[in-house]
């Protein structure tokens, strides 16, 4: 690097860590698809992160919080747009979101060369957890190839031969089909991307119908899940396994109901998980949502946690920067999903389970853990991250 261009850099940093003055408040631009058929999915994380807000009284570490809650609009030019005006116009010392990866690849760089940290609860995409990891980024969700493989070593362990896969066309669809294959070495009957967005899955149904596989592997977010296990189940497929990451989850249920009753999915967590603190929070999320939280809210609700216990750390000095990092990095906090750590990547060591769709007693459909797949499962690009 020249003289030149080393100055500029150094002149950069120091101008964005002057931005956030220690005037004693927590500044926190949430960022989330709210609108369109991804909606439910950042309703669901921004709800997640107001009850946290709520249940550490209305500050994180001690100090009063400005929270600021844009929508993304599930669009890249959106997002980063939002992103600025969070970072240099609202001086937010975290920025917390997105849910989907091509969002959050999008507007990595403007957030944190802008000065700020990126908490990412939902996107976690493999080129972010290798060679382009970032020593500002934070994931509370987990590597995108993790939730699959949950699916993958559970279509293995049954010996199925010849599996159908479906995911949307975008980066998150791409990490879905390569985990999923990472743990599974059958035979694949085929695999589609679609647009991401689709809500008609009637030629894609005709088509495995036709091809007759062992089972179904769906990675479909969102409106799009709803949809597709509505339309699968009109087309009298249900003979067919169906395996899936957050295409039958608490987001999609309310919505889905009997048709998705069995199905299976990977997760990291689920709302029957039984420790103390995840019990406490289904309860109180029911109570103040009238709904049941899907991982979503969960991964949300750690990010609050994660940031306060940084926060308190360097007792609000908000341009500590270094300070504010090492103490996330070591994770002092307790999530809400048991065994939780950061590898050096920044992306988190944690355990997988298999779930499956059921009926609550109170009439509610919510997903519940079946068994342990991986234990302090670790993603596949840590070795790729120079950090």
């Amino acid at each position: 690097m020249n003289k030149v261009k080393a100055s500029l850099l150094a002149g950069s940093l120091l101008a964005a860590q002057a931005a956030h003055a220690d005037d004693g408040i927590v500044r926190i631009g949430l960022i989330y698809t709210l609108s369109g058929p991804g909606a439910v999915l950042g309703e669901q994380s921004r709800d997640g992160f107001r009850l946290a807000l709520d249940d550490l009284g209305g500050k994180l570490g001690g100090k009063p919080v400005e929270l600021i809650v844009v929508d993304d609009e599930q669009k890249p030019e959106v997002a980063v747009t939002r992103a600025r005006e969070l970072v240099e116009g609202n001086k937010v010392d975290f920025v917390v979101g997105p849910i989907f990866s091509n969002i959050l690849n999008a507007i990595i760089s403007p957030v944190t060369e802008g000065g700020a940290f990126m908490i990412s609860t939902n996107a976690g995409t493999s080129t972010l957890a290798g060679k382009d990891c970032n020593r500002n980024l934070f994931v509370t969700s987990y590597q995108n190839d993790q939730m699959h493989e949950v699916s993958g070593k559970y279509a293995q362990d049954q010996g199925y031969g010849n599996v159908y896969l479906l995911a949307p066309n975008y980066q998150a669809g791409k990490d879905a089909m390569e985990g999923f294959k990472h743990s599974y070495k059958g035979g694949v009957a085929d695999e589609m991307l679609v647009p991401l967005g689709q809500l008609d899955f009637s030629a894609e149904l005709a088509q495995i119908a036709a091809t007759g596989p062992d089972a179904i592997y769906a990675f479909m977010p969102g409106g799009m899940g709803v949809n597709l296990v509505k339309q699968f189940h009109q087309a009298g497929m249900s003979g067919i396994p169906f395996l899936s990451a957050f295409t039958v989850d608490e987001s999609t249920l309310p919505a889905q109901q009997d048709a998705a009753l069995g199905m299976f999915a990977g997760s990291n967590w689920a709302p029957d998980l039984d420790t103390p603190q995840s019990r406490a929070f289904t309860d109180a999320y029911i109570a103040r949502f009238n709904a049941v939280p899907a991982t979503f809210a969960m991964q949300a609700y750690d990010a609050a946690l994660l940031i306060d216990s940084a926060v308190k750390a360097v007792d609000g000095k908000m341009s500590d920067r270094d300070g504010l990092r090492a103490a996330m990095e070591k994770t002092e906090f307790t999530s809400l999903r048991g065994d939780f750590s950061f590898g050096k990547n920044h992306f988190p060591i944690q355990d997988f389970y298999l779930t499956k769709v059921v009926k609550r007693a109170d009439g509610r459909y919510a997903t519940s853990i079946v068994e342990k797949i991986f234990d302090d499962y670790q993603d596949n690009y840590v070795n790729d991250c120079a950090m």
